[in-house]
């Protein structure tokens, strides 16, 4: 990716996600109030993840789960016995991932890029996969598209966490690679539309 697509790009997040905030704000308020009396727990949800150059982050969700002890995977399935009611609409709809606009505003995350992982997956990267480092995490990519139902996906396994590491994981890697040997603008607008359709 050149110096001006990354100039481009940046530009094109500042103006998205600025409207995104205008417009959904009052959304994203009401989800988190909805949420704190649905969870118990805080409405906003906060988890460190690997951002660009490997460097680790908070990222803002709408909270979706409640604590069940002893439950400690990171892999969420469809039926995780965590996920409230209107937590499961939440992630249905997307809307727990909104307050991500902030994260995008403040220049921790993009518009479109390979979704920010918790530490233990993009912070492990060799060789020439760590590519996917140089630029910044995505509220949405090529790779969140093409793993749309990825919940499901992982409900449907025996094994969930293993499915997600050697499955799921690789396939995430190449085409993230792909998305950024190939950048362009246009490609970004057409992932957004994409993901709002």
């Amino acid at each position: 990716m050149t110096k001006l697509q990354k100039i481009s790009k940046r530009i094109l997040d500042i103006i998205l996600s600025l409207i995104g905030l205008i417009l959904a704000g009052w959304l994203i308020l009401l989800a988190i109030i909805i949420a704190k009396f649905d969870t118990k727990l805080s409405g906003i949800f906060r988890q460190k993840r690997i951002g660009q150059y490997g460097k680790p982050f908070y990222v803002f969700k709408i909270r979706t789960m409640k604590n069940i002890e002893g439950y400690t995977t990171t892999v969420s399935t469809d039926k995780d016995p965590r996920i409230t009611k209107a937590g499961r609409f939440w992630r249905k709809s997307k809307i727990d991932e909104l307050p991500q606009l902030v994260n995008v505003l403040f220049g921790d995350m993009s518009f479109v890029g390979p979704r920010p992982d918790v530490p233990g997956f993009a912070d492990q990267l060799t060789g020439e996969d760590r590519i996917i480092l140089t630029i910044k995490p995505g509220i949405t990519g090529p790779a969140s598209i093409h793993f749309k139902n990825e919940e499901e996906l992982l409900q449907k396994q025996d094994n969930p966490e293993y499915y997600n590491q050697n499955v799921i994981w690789p396939k995430k890697i190449e085409i993230n690679k792909e998305y950024i040997y190939n950048y362009s603008l246009l490609r970004d607008i057409g992932y957004i539309i994409k993901t709002f359709l």
